[in-house]
């Protein structure tokens, strides 16, 4: 019950969200009516022809959703209305849904230009600061982007591989012969540890690491909130810690520049790609630039990896079929006991498949949101053709779209071998099938970097450890906007050397 809540009310938020960028929504509109030319007039007069989605109103969902429960409200909205369907809120705030991957190339593969995500991200802005990211225009963030995505290539990250190892080893050694801890905290904290060298540098590794973390706390307790997503300029206690955390971070990368800069080194780590970066006109990214950049790279990878890793744990621990799998596979792997690049790319097939099943189940973003600036047609699965015009909020919804009947057989069961060769549940109704990472031109930059870490940890904990699970399997975590495990999750633990055989 508490997961099909998480997914109807992160909807909900999305919906909220949406009543909170009226103003961009009516600028979006009077925008969309001057843009154009004869080609555009031709589509906009045959897109006219097409009816709207059916539309429920938002209003009356709310006693549905407390008698009956979120899921079986979500279900008969969409076995009634069909694969797009509009929930308004007294006609001022539309947000239309897209269910199921036929009809997500609309949300994930048309240009800024037309489905537009600034304005649903601009809670971000306090985060990380003025100048990058969604404080932009589309043109400079996208070199922004673009910077980054370089910086995260998989042939970039081959040679930071020996260092989340080093990383994961270090901080595992500190652990007992045998144990009790919160898996969730040492995993989140183990992965700021990886991220703190490998994205920002030595320097913040090996000199001020203990403050990031306290500052990274901080914003992220701070700014995760749907009064954060709603009004992330509201002048409340909880935004000014946000907003002084925001600058401290700015202020320890700053030094960490400044040390770098000083030592008259380049190290291998997305801080030096920030430094001898340059934009299309030759201009070199500000100190500003550099510091928020670092701020938004950790906030974006660090709750998905954490709440991904965590997932994984406890449901391998609860189910023993994958957690032999996993540990069999890692078995076949050992080898020299060497953990490379090449083992954890190719050879961790299993492993793979049991983050990516956790991810399916709970994705760390389970909708998304954008405002469409130039309406479009979009065809149904059921063979229906509606037009989204201009102004409405169209909604991805992950959580939900991941748990379609007819796209994953058992949806409801943790089932890794689904990502499998002989049945690629997440190919067979479309590319859009599974959007944890996004899709399309939106699809996530650090997806590749995500699994690498996250297989880099459990591959350690399955050689090196036994593991039960002695907390109940947890709930979802619901006062969040980024979804996750609620509570603590006990772990036993006792030490082992898994031996090839």
């Amino acid at each position: 019950m508490a997961a099909a809540a998480a997914v109807w009310f992160s909807a909900i938020a999305a919906v909220l969200l949406a009543a909170s960028t009226i103003a961009v929504v009516v600028v979006a509109k009077m925008t969309g009516k001057r843009n154009g030319g004869a080609a555009a007039a031709a589509a906009a007069a045959a897109e006219a022809e097409l009816p709207l989605p059916p539309v429920v109103s938002g209003v009356s969902l709310i006693i549905p959703v407390i008698t009956r429960g979120p899921m079986a409200v979500a279900d008969e909205l969409y076995v009634k209305l069909g694969s797009v369907f509009t929930v308004s809120f007294l006609g001022v705030v539309k947000a239309t849904f897209l269910v199921g991957p036929e009809v997500q190339g609309g949300f994930y593969s048309r240009p800024e230009s037309e489905v537009h995500q600034g304005d649903t991200y601009r809670m971000t802005v306090p985060m990380f600061g003025r100048g990058v990211m969604y404080d932009v225009d589309v043109a400079t963030r996208s070199e922004q982007i673009a910077v980054c995505f370089e910086a995260l290539r998989p042939t970039k990250l081959r040679s930071s591989t020996v260092t989340m190892v080093r990383e994961t080893e270090e901080y595992f050694a500190k652990w007992g012969e045998q144990g009790t801890v919160d898996l969730k905290r040492e995993l989140d904290l183990l992965i700021l540890t990886i991220a703190s060298r490998v994205l920002l540098g030595k320097e913040v590794r090996e000199t001020m690491f203990a403050d990031v973390v306290a500052s990274f706390h901080e914003l992220m307790d701070n700014s995760m909130h749907l009064i954060s997503l709603c009004f992330p300029n509201l002048p409340i206690p909880r935004h000014r810690r946000r907003d002084t955390a925001s600058a401290r971070l700015k202020e320890l990368f700053s030094r960490a520049i400044q040390l770098r800069r000083g030592s008259g080194r380049a190290e291998d780590d997305v801080l030096q790609r920030f430094l001898e970066s340059r934009y299309r006109d030759g201009r070199a990214m500000s100190d500003n630039e550099i510091t928020g950049m670092l701020i938004a790279l950790v906030v974006a990878g660090q709750h998905m990896s954490s709440s991904a890793s965590t997932w994984t744990g406890a449901f391998l621990l609860r189910d023993p079929k994958h957690l032999a799998a996993a540990v069999d596979e890692q078995r076949r792997l050992i080898g020299d006991d060497r953990v490379d690049y090449d083992a954890l790319t190719t050879g961790m097939s299993t492993l793979h498949r049991c983050i990516k099943e956790a991810l399916r189940m709970h994705p760390p973003a389970p909708a998304l949101v954008r405002t469409v600036r130039r309406g479009f047609a979009v065809r149904t699965r059921e063979g229906k053709e509606y037009r989204m015009p201009a102004g409405h909020s169209v909604v991805s919804y992950a959580a939900f779209n991941h748990r379609l009947g007819y796209v994953y057989r058992d949806p409801d069961e943790y089932d890794p071998e689904r990502f499998g060769p002989e049945r690629k549940e997440d190919r067979v109704a479309g590319k859009f099938s599974f959007t944890a990472f996004g899709g399309g031109r939106h699809a996530c930059l650090g997806e590749h970097y995500a699994f690498l870490k996250m297989k880099v940890i459990w591959s350690y904990l399955l050689r090196n450890f036994e593991l039960e699970l002695v907390s109940p399997f947890p709930e979802v975590e619901l006062n969040n906007i980024m979804l996750g495990p609620r509570g603590e999750v006990m772990v036993r633990y006792k030490r082992r050397k898994l031996t090839s055989t």
